[in-house]
């Protein structure tokens, strides 16, 4: 790996590690309604701790734009964490000195209270850095924020990954980076504007890939096909055979839908059937999923792949019957992983929760809650949180 690991790190007693972790969770009248990204800091933490070192954490929490905004410190998640760790966690209300109270673990204020942090400042990043002995970066999911507690500091004092951090970089150089292959891509969502890029750099990387969602509408329209008054981005046109044929080009078998489910209504249950590309559709009629021929061509390319990345569902899988297509694959590619035969990669929201709805995101190899972070890295950008590891 091209960068440090914790495993690289010995003895730390006496000293302490800065680590940038993502505590941002969602809050609910002053409740944490989900723990994940606490839990996930956790073997960080505790991997630091049994070194000897002591920890201080830096974190942010919504966007108070470099102004002290009361209602978003972060004071509420140190008894949060404390329960989780099992230890004291004690809360530093300022980053102007380094904690020197007996507690070993200790969450610092809100990194963005201060106006250096989003512009990556290197004074902000030297005060930071003055906290402790050397850094480590546990929250992939800001990697892709060149600000001052995730780029500047790691280059000012021995910068590590995090638990956390390297298993999310193993898991996604194993998707792309370095695949098994045959490889192929999922790639799902509303619109192709929001994905171009992603879909650009992927054509070039995979040996198929698969576009499902509303998205696959604006290519099934570029092809000539009737979508009726499906979600399609008509002026994207030319775009979209712009990138079939890049594919083509570079050997990327792109998957369309070869049947779809239409209804009328935008609802549950609504009066549904399922037919061909080749069946008219009328002004009312609106693509919401995938058919079962498309699941059936899907899964038969996926059981001869080695190496799958996901991101998008197939269908408006958030209300049934129009979670079919999603489900079964998503099942097929959970067993595929399940008997070894397949290295599945997934992130991004909805990916995530699709995966849950379908009950089988413990099954993949790796899912990542990244988000920004992950989709900026499978549209090949550098991420500067991950860039500065690397120095």
């Amino acid at each position: 790996m091209p960068f440090k690991t914790l495993d690289d790190v010995s003895d730390l007693n006496g000293k302490t590690a800065v680590v940038r972790v993502d505590f941002n969770v969602p809050v609910e009248d002053g409740r944490i309604t989900d723990d994940t990204r606490l839990r996930v800091a956790l073997p960080t933490i505790r991997k630091l701790l049994e070194k000897g070192a002591t920890v201080a954490l830096l974190a942010h929490f919504d966007r108070p734009k470099g102004k002290v905004v009361p209602e978003m410190s972060l004071a509420f998640v140190a008894p949060a964490l404390e329960a989780l760790l099992g230890q004291e966690v004690a809360f530093a209300d300022t980053l102007d000195a380094r904690y020197s109270g007996d507690a070993r673990v200790v969450l610092y204020e809100n990194v963005r209270f201060h106006p250096g942090e989003e512009t990556n400042d290197a004074g902000f990043a030297k005060q930071l850095a003055a906290l402790g002995d050397i850094y480590v970066n546990d929250a992939f999911s800001a990697a892709h924020r060149a600000h001052a507690s995730t780029e500047a500091v790691a280059r000012l004092i021995p910068a590590y990954a995090g638990e956390s951090m390297r298993r999310e970089l193993t898991a996604l150089d194993a998707a792309l980076g370095n695949p098994q292959r045959p490889t192929l891509g999922i790639v799902g969502g509303s619109k192709v504007s929001t994905k171009l890029d992603l879909l650009k750099n992927l054509v070039g990387k995979l040996d198929a890939l698969a576009i499902g969602g509303g998205m696959a509408n604006t290519f099934l329209y570029a092809q000539g096909h009737d979508v009726g008054g499906s979600l399609c981005e008509k002026d994207l046109k030319d775009t979209a055979i712009e990138i079939l044929r890049e594919a083509d080009t570079k050997g990327c078998h792109i998957m369309l839908p070869l049947d779809v489910v239409v209804a009328q209504e935008f609802k549950a249950n609504a009066p549904h059937r399922t037919q061909p590309l080749s069946a008219p559709l009328s002004a009312d009629d609106k693509i919401f999923d995938a058919g079962p021929l498309t699941v059936e061509a899907l899964t038969n390319v996926m059981a001869g792949s080695k190496t799958l990345i996901w991101n998008g569902p197939l269908g408006v899988f958030e209300l049934p019957p129009f979670d079919a297509a999603t489900v079964a694959a998503a099942k097929f590619a959970a067993q595929q992983t399940k008997s070894g035969k397949l290295v599945a990669v997934a992130g991004g929201g909805d990916t995530v929760a699709a995966l849950n709805h379908a009950g089988v995101a413990d099954d993949m190899t790796f899912v990542s809650t990244a988000g920004g972070a992950f989709l900026e890295w499978m549209e090949g950008k550098v991420l500067p949180g991950v860039a500065a590891l690397e120095q």
